[in-house]
């Protein structure tokens, strides 16, 4: 909250990578929202209780903004190549109507990849019990309640999803191969400073992202129990979101900065 706050406010921070970052927040403080309150209420409240469309909505939010935001940190990989291996084309590939677009092209990819997982899901009969047997409304828990061969359609459209996840990882992956290239280049010790600070709170974002959802859905069934599922559950799903705005403001001057603006205006 204090992030977007911060760069809403400051007009020094009205640059692509800020404005990247304000949509990241947004997303991640969605995605944190979407799961751990209603955890929360039925701890205190010792139940474990949701109503059928509670978890479709569930479902919707939570894939709309975790696809989402995988959408944006391809985006801030290309705004991070544009800037470090393009600079003189800088401003006019990432003037703010582009940058509005690619923010918009990320969360309407989400969106379309929610509709699709959620209809296709809850299309699908149900009949093994009523227990989702996760802190929240996961699809691959709810498809272990399914009792038709249906649930198929389901498994196709995510391995069609891995698919395009994959991709987006090789572009990130290819955009930082030649980022560093050019920076291994630069003559200025101070440059290639500048330019790894700029660039490795991003890479380390994506590193928990792509890992901690790697183990989640690539590790062996022999590594599979409940608690062990329930643990692997909060690190792709909690961690992530709670761990990004910390990494991005560590080590930004202008950041802190500019929360510290945000903080003596609100306290003082």
């Amino acid at each position: 909250g204090l992030i977007i706050t911060a760069v809403a406010c400051d007009h020094h921070l009205h640059t692509p990578m800020y404005f990247f970052l304000l949509n990241l927040s947004v997303l991640d403080l969605g995605t944190i929202s979407t799961t751990v309150p209603k955890s929360m209420v039925n701890s205190l409240w010792d139940t474990r209780a949701i109503s059928y469309s509670g978890c479709a909505v569930q479902v919707f939010v939570f894939v709309f903004l975790f696809a989402g935001e995988y959408s944006l940190l391809t985006v801030m990989a290309y705004d991070r190549y544009v800037a470090i291996c393009r600079p003189l084309h800088y401003g006019t590939l990432m003037g703010s109507r582009a940058c509005v677009r690619m923010a918009a092209a990320a969360w309407t990819s989400g969106f379309l990849c929610s509709v699709l997982h959620t209809a296709n899901t809850f299309s699908i009969p149900l009949c093994q019990g009523n227990t989702v047997d996760q802190f929240f409304c996961e699809i691959p828990q709810i498809l272990k309640l399914s009792c038709s061969d249906s649930y198929l359609s389901e498994v196709g459209l995510l391995v069609f999803s891995f698919c395009l996840v994959f991709g987006c990882f090789i572009f990130i992956v290819l955009s930082y191969v030649q980022i560093f290239t050019a920076v291994l280049r630069m003559p200025s010790e101070q440059g290639r400073h500048k330019a790894f600070s700029m660039c490795l709170p991003h890479l380390a974002v994506v590193s928990l992202f792509v890992s901690t959802d790697a183990f989640a859905y690539l590790r062996p069934p022999s590594l599979s129990s409940p608690a062990l599922n329930l643990v692997v559950t909060v690190l792709y799903s909690v961690v992530p979101p709670t761990v990004n705005p910390l990494i991005y403001s560590m080590r930004n001057k202008e950041l802190k900065d500019a929360l510290r603006k945000v903080i003596s205006w609100t306290f003082f």
